[in-house]
């Protein structure tokens, strides 16, 4: 393995001398393809497929050595010192594991969350945290930095009556409102409509609550639920079209009906 990645070390540092495109590229320029590895490997995963997996990690790492490579040509780290932070972090978010017992007697650290050792470090909640994180996902992750420092419920009982208050909220305020949140809503900017935002905000926030406490992480499940969904309306179009039924213009009582039939197949 270790000549291996050797190996890719100084074909990166060869591209980097001979090849136009590689010499060109910044950390900046870089961006858009680190980005796009990472949702190609997250497809693979999500497939299973092992090769597909292993070819788009490989991917990743090009990227990886990519960055490390041109630090190290700025003069500000190189492919050791990234290793090296990885080390430093693996064994100091586990000391229970790589830390020994003292000449003195002390006994090696217990086991602590990991959220509960980042928060000795950090001035505020969100520090750290990247700009460009999903909303699903940074929900999830303020909750869980949140309960690092013990703000958080006992049990998933909580969570649960959070979610039928703020559903009540948003309830309220679609009746308080009028028919036209029945139907279509109200163009942003209404008064109404930034309230109405806000009800359903704390609706969302409080289920990713409930999840993350029930530990499921809500961008899994969402996503679980979209494929699902999918698949589902996607055999209703197939079963409609088998039948001679246009699904634009069938009406809501009739693609009800067929959806139901799918499901039962389910």
């Amino acid at each position: 393995m270790q000549d291996k990645l050797e190996e890719a070390v100084a074909i990166m540092r060869d591209l980097r001398a001979r090849d136009a495109w590689d010499k060109a590229q910044t950390h900046d320029s870089l961006r858009p393809y680190l980005n796009e590895e990472m949702h190609e490997l997250d497809d693979a995963i999500r497939s299973g497929d092992d090769a597909a997996m292993r070819s788009e990690l490989g991917d990743v790492l090009l990227q990886v050595l990519f960055h490390a490579i041109i630090a190290e040509e700025r003069g500000a780290f190189d492919v050791n010192a990234v290793a090296g932070s990885l080390v430093t972090k693996m064994t100091k978010r586990h000391p229970w594991l790589y830390s020994q017992t003292t000449g003195d007697g002390r006994q090696t650290p217990a086991r602590e969350p990991w959220e509960q050792m980042k928060s000795k470090g950090r001035s505020t909640l969100a520090e750290g945290l990247p700009q460009g994180l999903p909303s699903l996902h940074r929900a999830h992750r303020l909750q869980e930095r949140a309960a690092g420092v013990g703000f958080d419920w006992p049990d998933v009982k909580g969570p649960i009556d959070k979610v039928r208050e703020e559903l009540v909220e948003v309830e309220a305020e679609i009746k308080a409102n009028g028919a036209e949140f029945d139907t279509h809503g109200v163009p942003s900017g209404d008064p109404r409509h930034e309230r109405l935002e806000a009800e359903l905000g704390d609706l969302l926030f409080s289920v990713v609550n409930l999840c993350r406490k029930a530990g499921v992480h809500p961008s899994l499940a969402l996503d679980k639920a979209n494929g699902k969904f999918q698949e589902r309306f996607e055999a209703l179009e197939k079963l409609a079209l088998a039948r001679g039924i246009d699904v634009r213009t069938a009406g809501l009582a009739v693609l009800d009906s067929l959806w139901d039939e799918i499901k039962r197949r389910d």
